[in-house]
């Protein structure tokens, strides 16, 4: 057996799971958008943190990783990481991913993807569209048990960087979330 998954926020960076192999790539039709709701990891119930989730988005690249697993064994291991991990995540999505922008053939196809529905009664904590800058000053104040919030942007910018990407929705953010730190700064 061998399931592939696809990360576009921190399994960038963190799988978590033994994995045979990594593959750089996008998928077609989605951008990734700081919506969703963190109140498990970079943030808590009383202030959730804000994470990364995917949107339809016609015309759109959405980068990140994709990793292969191997094994009935793997695999069975990794689903259950991965169930507790993106437990946020209401929805799980196959999609084609693509290594070369000029082909029009996917590298993989059925690569499962976690994604969290603007559904807010399947999805309780869908927190959806806000100014950059609303956005930036909730990143600021989240911190959960994985940590700052902020940290987790600044990552995943790190990681996209390292992929050649450039990301507009998360470079805005960051660019946003270093702004309000340097002001803070300078007022202390």
């Amino acid at each position: 057996m061998v399931m592939w998954v696809f990360g576009y926020g921190s399994l960038i960076w963190k799988a978590g799971f033994q994995y045979e192999q990594k593959v750089a790539g996008f998928i077609k039709g989605y951008r990734r958008v700081f919506y969703q709701g963190s109140t498990d990891h970079r943030g808590t119930p009383a202030f959730p943190g804000r994470t990364v989730t995917l949107e339809p988005a016609p015309g759109d690249l959405c980068w990140g990783v994709a990793y292969k697993v191997n094994g009935e064994d793997d695999e069975n291991i990794a689903l259950t990481y991965l169930e507790v991990r993106e437990k946020q995540y209401d929805q799980k999505i196959y999609v084609d991913l693509f290594t070369d922008p000029s082909s029009p053939i996917p590298a993989v196809s059925g690569v499962m993807v976690y994604v969290a529905s603007p559904d807010t009664k399947a999805n309780k904590n869908y927190l959806g569209p806000a100014p950059i800058e609303e956005i930036a000053k909730q990143i600021i104040q989240a911190e959960g048990p994985s940590g700052a919030n902020r940290d987790y942007l600044f990552q995943l910018e790190e990681a996209l960087n390292q992929l050649g990407c450039q990301d507009l929705h998360v470079r805005d953010v960051a660019n946003a979330v270093r702004k309000i730190l340097k002001e803070i700064k300078i007022e202390s």
